[in-house]
């Protein structure tokens, strides 16, 4: 793969980017260009093929609930995880009370939307919700390679400051039993995760690890069952459609990023904080779906 091939990959999707806007209701996210724009793909050897805006840093946001998700599994069971939290998908948006309340008897639809991922959070080792945080940012780096990933905390706070709908998901879950805890604690740990700051090259690194079945971080059982979760709801209420048009595991944040999986072929990493009304990276979705194309990299 050359890098003048993802140049002009980046060069026809940049001008989609004033289709979207920038997830200005986090008032520093809002702060982003919506023009920037990068990619970064991991071979199966390591070796990065870059362009763009590719080194740019920003918050990790929901595409840390895989992280979460694959540690529970790692570290509550599969059992024990699907006992709390199911894996279907939604027509919903991803910080949605509605299905809550009226469907699957209090327990979140799957693991990627704001409510099931504070529930695999819970399912963490730790003694409290800061070793449970610190084993996320920890297993982030590892994965990622950057032991350098760190919490935004200009970001945290913001997030915190704007957090009316997840407190109000985390309290709801509190009285029907689906969680147990302090939910203050609970919810801080979540925003601290959602505030790491990571580059194309961390997401690009971590989708290579589940392209490459765990590679040996953990079991196989585990990265199959994360990247069908992620073809199932990683793009919430546009699953179905990324499905259709890019065929590839992928999770979206709306910080800008994407992690798409290439099983047994690459990782890919992109960034670009313009948005669809679905909270995903305009450009970087059409991004993806030529990379896809172009490279015949659809696992149906």
């Amino acid at each position: 793969m050359e890098t003048n091939f993802l140049d002009k990959l980046l060069a026809d999707a940049r001008p989609l980017a004033f289709k979207g806007q920038v997830a200005n209701y986090i008032p520093l996210l809002g702060l982003a260009d919506p023009q920037k724009l990068g990619l970064c793909v991991a071979e199966p050897d390591g070796a990065l093929i870059s362009s763009g805006d590719w080194q740019e840093r920003f918050s990790i946001q929901s595409i840390s609930k895989i992280l979460v998700f694959t540690l529970s599994l790692i570290d509550s069971g599969f059992d024990k995880v699907l006992e709390k939290v199911s894996i279907e998908s939604t027509d919903d948006a991803f910080n949605s009370i509605v299905n809550l309340e009226t469907k699957n008897n209090h327990r979140p639809l799957n693991p990627l939307i704001n409510a099931g991922a504070i529930v695999c959070l819970t399912l963490i080792d730790g003694k409290n919700m800061h070793e449970k945080f610190t084993r996320v940012l920890e297993f982030t780096r590892l994965l990622a390679r950057n032991s350098s990933i760190e919490v935004d905390e200009d970001i945290y706070l913001s997030e915190k400051a704007t957090a009316a709908r997840n407190r109000a998901l985390t309290y709801y879950m509190l009285s029907t039993g689906a969680i147990e805890g302090d939910v203050e604690a609970i919810l801080d740990a979540y925003f601290r995760i959602c505030s790491m700051m990571v580059t194309c090259a961390d997401l690009a690194r971590i989708a290579l690890v589940y392209a490459q079945g765990g590679a040996g971080f953990f079991p196989k059982e585990i990265a199959r069952t994360v990247k069908a979760a992620m073809c199932v709801c990683g793009m919430y209420d546009e699953s179905g459609q990324v499905a259709v048009e890019v065929g590839l595991p992928t999770k979206s944040g709306v910080g800008g990023g994407l992690l798409s999986v290439a099983p047994n072929r690459f990782g890919i990493g992109i960034y670009g904080p313009a948005l669809t009304d679905k909270g995903s990276s305009v450009a970087g979705l059409e991004v993806l779906k030529k990379l896809s194309k172009e490279l015949d990299l659809s696992i149906f």
